[in-house]
């Protein structure tokens, strides 16, 4: 019996391709740039399952490309590139692959966050210039961490594990998110529930964790930086838009917060110019780009393929009730 016929939009790691290759037949793209999408239109047509990343939008366009399409499965936690109803719709399994970031995330969120408050990127500049002068009493200072106040947006997963690691700088933690957690958990992680406008004014950092979704797009707007205290720092790993990257240049110009630390961005990979200034710092969304991490991704988008062709139900469907109607 032939092996099913797999696209996957990038190589992956040996680990994934040797879970992938042992039930599939599969055409991996080669390493580079972002495949052109009529080449992923025109590679898709015959297959039955589909290895993609946040880059490669699984819309209608692509479905009606892929009439023997069973399965997507999405190499990241968020799946804002998967239309989920047109899947569904047309008897297609999405998956993806949570929990296996959180603590990476974090850990960068954290990286962020230390390298934005004490002006990490404008040392290393420095020191690499050849144009340093040595020591100085006021050269580059920048804010303390330890025992400020953090504020949470969005208390899943990675925000708890941000809690967790706020307990080692002495930091005072503030959450925010649709639903209040139990007692005993904000009583285990030491975090204090606020509304929202309540924890950006109260915040000395604001770590951003959530979705994309309608409610979330540009929930960070003009008026909320405007809340903010002119020292508090804005970090965010979670999605670019959840960011009105305008209203986040303008209070960065008007001095209404201290500075900002991004890895996601509203229209990735374009970087709005006004945000490459001194006070933010930006990454190229590699807040889970551990090759630990990363291999994990891989191994679970492929386990979640093999699992549906051995007709064994996925660990991580995003629409099990494809599976439901069969």
């Amino acid at each position: 019996m032939p092996k099913p016929k797999v696209l996957a939009t990038r190589p992956l790691f040996p680990a994934a391709r040797t879970i992938l290759d042992a039930t599939c037949d599969v055409e991996y793209f080669p390493p580079g740039e972002n495949p052109a999408r009529q080449d992923l239109l025109r590679r898709v047509k015959d297959k039955e399952g589909l290895v993609c990343l946040l880059t490669d939008a699984v819309n209608e366009e692509l479905l009606r490309n892929a009439p023997k399409l069973r399965i997507a499965c999405n190499v990241a936690v968020g799946f804002d590139n998967i239309d989920l109803p047109a899947c569904t719709k047309r008897g297609v399994v999405a998956t993806n692959t949570p929990g296996v970031l959180d603590e990476t995330t974090a850990d960068f969120a954290w990286a962020l966050m230390m390298a934005v408050a004490r002006r990490i990127p404008e040392g290393e500049a420095l020191a690499r210039s050849g144009k340093w002068g040595g020591w100085d009493l006021d050269q580059l200072v920048g804010a303390d961490v330890w025992g400020k106040t953090l504020g949470i947006v969005g208390f899943g997963r990675i925000g708890r594990a941000m809690a967790r690691r706020a307990g080692g700088f002495q930091m005072k933690v503030l959450y925010h998110d649709a639903a209040r957690v139990a007692e005993d958990l904000e009583q285990e992680l030491h975090a204090e529930f606020r509304d929202f406008n309540s924890l950006l004014a109260e915040s000395d950092f604001v770590s951003v964790h959530v979705p994309l979704t309608p409610e979330t797009r540009a929930m960070f707007s003009a008026p909320k930086f405007f809340r903010m205290k002119p020292t508090a720092f804005l970090i965010n790993t979670s999605r670019g838009p959840v960011v009105d990257e305008n209203g986040l240049v303008a209070a960065l110009e008007a001095g209404k917060i201290a500075g900002a630390a991004l890895d996601v961005y509203e229209n990735e990979p374009f970087i709005l110019p006004g945000l490459k200034r001194n006070n933010v710092v930006l990454a190229p969304h590699i807040a889970s780009a551990s090759l630990e991490t990363r291999t994990r991704m891989a191994c679970m988008a492929a386990e979640n393929m093999t699992a549906l062709f051995r007709g064994q139900r996925p660990p991580n469907m995003l629409n099990p009730e494809v599976l439901r109607n069969k």
